[in-house]
């Protein structure tokens, strides 16, 4: 009788996954902290929105998609509850979220990052798909945040170091 072993080797562990992940978000919570108040409300170029909404749009999606997957839940996507006055409500609730995405990532099994889900009812893609969505955007708009705070005269922090 012959038996044949298959050896799969993983590129990342989903910890390192949540790693990388978190590790941007550190990132982008040091661009916020960066901001003056007034600008981080108010600021922007090119008709783009402030970074004060892109980071109430970072935040309305990671921890409560993540929910959504766990739960299998496709209620739709809101970022309307969430309505900062302060940098510090932004941190805040920054952290908050980071605290929510550690708790429902943790639930979801290797097994579920390849099952199709229809993330807040209308992008209908495999789970791991959504995550690496949310860290794309992320760095999308954080690149945003960089323009912004150059153009202010700021310096932003390196990017290379998110922890």
């Amino acid at each position: 009788m012959t038996t044949t072993a298959t050896i799969t080797k993983q590129f990342m562990t989903s910890e390192q996954v949540l790693e990388h992940w978190q590790g941007h978000r550190n990132l982008t919570r040091r661009v916020i902290e960066a901001f003056p108040e007034k600008e981080l409300f108010e600021f922007s170029l090119g008709g783009m929105r402030p970074f004060a909404k892109l980071a109430v749009e970072l935040i309305s999606i990671g921890g409560p998609a993540l929910k959504g997957i766990v739960d299998k839940n496709m209620e739709a996507y809101n970022e309307e509850g969430f309505a900062p006055k302060t940098k510090e409500d932004i941190l805040k609730k920054w952290d908050e979220e980071t605290e929510t995405i550690n708790t429902y990532f943790a639930q979801i099994s290797e097994e579920r990052f390849q099952e199709t889900f229809n993330l807040f009812g209308q992008y209908e893609f495999p789970v791991y798909q959504n995550i690496l969505y949310f860290v794309d955007n992320e760095i999308h708009h954080r690149g945003q945040g960089y323009v912004y705070l150059r153009a202010l005269g700021i310096e932003p922090p390196f990017f290379w170091e998110r922890f």
